[in-house]
């Protein structure tokens, strides 16, 4: 596989090479993909859970069970002056 990263990529792994974590390009180039692998799965499960969430959100406004907007809001505006008399 032949890969161009362009300038600023090809420094910074030309950087890290010269730090001596890394022996090669290919050290380099897999452990990025690792970390992305990694974060695009992390993304995966967090979209899941949030439509789990939604899921329950549905459910509970088809019950009527829920809370209107402004008296969220009033309930998110209480609690923010509440942590700020605390910290203050």
């Amino acid at each position: 596989m032949n890969v161009h990263l362009g300038s600023v990529l090809d420094e910074f792994v030309a950087d890290l090479l010269k730090s001596g974590y890394y022996q090669t390009q290919s050290e380099v180039l897999r452990e990025g993909l690792r970390l992305l692998k990694e974060r695009e799965e992390i993304k995966r499960l967090r979209v899941a859970e949030l439509r789990k969430e939604i899921a329950v959100g549905i459910e509970q406004a088809d019950r009527d069970q829920f809370v209107d907007g402004p008296e969220a809001f009033a309930k998110i505006r209480r609690r923010s002056a509440q942590r700020k008399r605390s910290k203050g």
